[in-house]
């Protein structure tokens, strides 16, 4: 049951294929997060320039007091959606590979199956209980994947849930916070 010349060169062109994929992928994610972070570093400089200006404009500290409300809500609510770009990226980029490498783990599975299958139909007599164990060892292994990837996916959903919740309060937090010094100091 040896591979053929031709067999072992489409399981090389795939596997090429596969891995240009996968570099592909990160390369995508790589560009994404950088010009994000060219992006937040020209806006946080924007920001600072003009809070400089406004800082050097105050003529007292009840204004000062103002100014210093005014630039920390925006302030915060820019990192909290920089954090939920990140967020977004790195999770779309994950998305994208597990996908890779289910098609890759199915491709292989279905490999090892008719290799298998081929196996069983030149196997000598009373090598039944060896294939139905090693069949019996595909199917804990497939089963024992779904499990995995079933749970890998439900923590993922709880961590995302988890991330949402509190930037949702951060954000409430600094509102809530911006709102109180307001009325303190009006």
């Amino acid at each position: 049951m040896l591979a053929s010349p031709d067999q072992l060169a489409n399981t090389n062109k795939a596997s090429i294929e596969t891995i240009m994929t996968l570099a592909n992928t990160a390369f995508a994610s790589s560009e994404r997060i950088a010009a994000l972070n060219l992006n937040t570093a020209r806006s946080i400089l924007e920001d600072s320039v003009a809070n400089a200006k406004a800082l050097l404009s105050v003529k007292d500290v009840q204004e000062y007091m103002n100014l210093q409300s005014s630039v920390a809500q925006p302030a915060v609510e820019k990192a909290v959606a920089y954090s939920r770009s990140i967020y977004e990226i790195a999770t779309q980029t994950q998305g994208e590979i597990t996908k890779i490498i289910e098609a890759q783990f199915g491709e292989i599975n279905k490999t090892v199956t008719t290799a298998l299958d081929k196996a069983t139909k030149n196997a000598p007599a009373g090598s039944d209980v060896a294939v139905a164990a090693v069949k019996s060892a595909i199917a804990a292994a497939n089963s024992a994947y779904d499990s995995m990837t079933k749970a890998a996916k439900q923590v993922a959903e709880i961590a995302e849930a988890n991330v949402a919740a509190a930037t949702n309060a951060t954000v409430k937090a600094v509102n809530t916070g911006a709102t109180t010094k307001a009325k303190k100091s009006a």
